[in-house]
């Protein structure tokens, strides 16, 4: 089952973002190359200075734990951590997925519900 990660972190000053993500690029891409990840992205937040935006997918619980336990994952906390932060107003959440559609059907319309149970 397709696991999701989402969240943000706050970074001050605010024109450390472009640094810090320019400076994680190896960790990003080590943690792409990991067997099970459909995405890892961290991006800057244009519309809130010093926000970036977590997203990732995993193929599987598995493959997350796998990450989570990788130097992948170490190595990108020992980065960030050189960086000051914000107080977390939100958790980074977890999100198991147990049905996926796209978001357009085939007569190219946007639909929010879900056609199959």
């Amino acid at each position: 089952m397709t696991v999701i990660i989402s969240g943000f972190i706050d970074f001050e000053p605010h024109e450390n973002v472009p640094e810090i993500l320019r400076s994680a690029r190896l960790l990003v891409e080590g943690a792409l190359a990991e067997v099970g990840c459909i995405a890892y992205s961290w991006t800057e937040d244009h519309l809130t200075p010093g926000r970036v935006m977590v997203y990732e997918e995993w193929t599987s619980s598995d493959t997350l734990a796998a990450h989570l336990a990788s130097h992948w994952y170490r190595d990108m906390g020992q980065h960030l951590a050189k960086f000051d932060r914000l107080p977390m107003v939100k958790p980074i959440k977890k999100y198991r997925v147990d049905l996926e559609e796209p978001v357009y059907d085939e007569t190219g319309i946007a639909r929010g519900e879900f056609l199959t149970a």
